[in-house]
């Protein structure tokens, strides 16, 4: 099934600080036509509904924001999957593994239970191994399950080295690369300011230098420890990266965005769902891209794919 983008319904799943501040995006940037929430606590939901539309009258975007359940899923183009226990201090993503796995199994029988038949959009950490999951529970094809992936850390890394280079971050392109987690990888082989190579920039000026790149990505990837931290859990930043990812999906973008897609033989891995730059449209994933990684950069990819491939034998048998 291709997303009808006249149509353009989402309904979401998890009304919690990320699905509320998702459904608050959307809104204000008018990418939606129809948005339906969906949550276990159904106050909660019903609560964030209201609390939406009485925003309306300060926005451009009429967007049809109601209260619903599993049932009407069957009607809408995106399902967009929020719902999960949340990574607390001292915790690491795949920590959450054995909490939402369970989840995520009644979650999606329910949807697919519904007719549904558009594309998935995984935010709930770990949220590699759950792409997976959610592709394996609904029986779609890979193009049509997408996870947030390191959509957030490639924004936290292009926002870090345009603060570093004085560069606005829109300026800067540069991927962050394999498992949304602690074994993610910068790409530095493929990292530019503007048009130029890092390693070049640094060269050209005298101001920057090259070990302090090291530090600058340590900071990126450690970013939701220290948010975490400070006011308890992470929502402004993936809910926004969600937002692109819808945005692309409904205008038919082709945009190249580094979310968590199936691979088969990119990168030389076979069957894990990690976070890659991919071309996302209106039948979702239409492409991997392939970056042209360094050794270092592919020993790190091989690494961060092994781990995801580990967590996933234990609950799914092996993966090959």
């Amino acid at each position: 099934m291709t997303v009808n983008n006249n149509a353009r319904r989402v309904a979401l799943i998890g009304t919690g600080f990320v699905g509320s501040s998702y459904a608050f995006a959307l809104m204000n940037q008018g990418i939606v036509n129809e948005l339906i929430l969906i949550d276990l606590n159904e106050e909660k939901a019903k609560g964030d509904v209201l609390d939406l539309n009485h925003g309306k009258a300060f926005t451009n975007n009429p967007t049809l924001i109601k209260y619903g359940t599993y049932k009407d899923c069957a009607n809408v183009d995106l399902v967009v999957i929020c719902a999960g226990a949340n990574q607390k201090p001292g915790e690491t993503r795949l920590d959450l593994i054995d909490k939402n796995i369970k989840i995520f199994k009644s979650i999606v029988e329910e949807v697919m239970e519904s007719g549904f038949n558009g594309i998935f959009l995984v935010a709930t950490n770990p949220v590699d191994i759950l792409t997976y999951a959610t592709w394996k529970f609904s029986g779609l094809t890979k193009e049509r399950v997408i996870g947030s992936g390191t959509i957030l850390d490639s924004a936290r890394f292009r926002y870090s080295l345009g603060d570093y280079f004085d560069v606005a971050p829109k300026n800067v392109h540069a991927y962050i690369i394999g498992e949304h987690g602690d074994s993610e990888l910068p790409v530095y082989s493929a990292a530019y300011i503007g048009s130029i190579p890092v390693e070049s920039y640094i060269e050209q000026h005298a101001a920057y230098k090259k070990e302090d790149l090291d530090n600058l990505f340590i900071d990126v990837r450690d970013a939701a420890y220290k948010i975490i931290q400070s006011k308890g859990a992470t929502y402004y930043g993936i809910a926004m990266g969600l937002a692109r990812i819808t945005k692309a999906i409904f205008t038919n973008e082709n945009a190249i965005l580094t979310v968590s897609a199936l691979l088969y033989g990119e990168y030389g891995e076979e069957n894990v769902y990690i976070g890659v730059p991919a071309v996302i449209n209106l039948n979702g994933v239409r492409e991997i891209m392939q970056l042209n990684l360094n050794n270092k950069e592919q020993a790190l990819f091989r690494k961060s794919a092994s781990i995801l491939r580990q967590n996933l034998t234990t609950y799914f048998g092996e993966v090959t």
